[in-house]
């Protein structure tokens, strides 16, 4: 047993030296380096969360400008909508009042017609009124003849 402690104590003398080594070593490394890549890593975060919160302003002022651009296309919608519903007014009140014109126009030209129709009735009437007559007397004649012929 003397002898395994032996042999550890020579071993741990023997690893002084790397224990010194190794503890130079991390307190250089705390001092020269790892502050240095604490304050790196930092300013890292700090700019990627700045990045992130000027994108997150950057979307929010572009979806603010997108609703604003989608309100004015459905005004423009609205207004189109509007002059369209306005002209197709316009464009009914006009054929309403062509409409009314021919109609009142025709009306006109039928009582024209029916005046020159019962003209014509009128007309045609003394015609027939007169041809009749004539007719009756070419009959009584035409009658009376063969009656007078016969009897002289």
């Amino acid at each position: 047993m003397d002898a395994i402690l032996r042999q550890i104590g020579e071993l741990l003398v023997n690893s002084i030296p790397t224990i010194i080594s190794v503890l130079i070593l991390w307190t250089a490394y705390t001092y020269l380096v790892h502050g240095k890549l604490r304050q790196v890593l930092a300013q890292r975060h700090a700019l990627t969360e700045g990045a992130i919160e000027r994108a997150q302003q950057e979307i929010a002022t572009a979806e603010k400008r997108t609703a604003e651009y989608e309100e004015r296309v459905r005004e423009a919608r609205s207004q189109i909508y509007k002059a369209l519903q306005a002209h197709l007014q316009r464009v009914m009140e006009e054929r309403n009042a062509a409409l009314a014109e021919a109609r009142k126009n025709a009306g006109e030209m039928v009582k024209k017609a029916r005046v020159v129709l019962e003209a014509d009735i009128i007309s045609a009437k003394a015609a027939l009124e007169q041809q009749a007559i004539v007719l009756a007397e070419q009959v009584i004649v035409t009658v009376l003849k063969p009656a007078t012929a016969g009897g002289r």
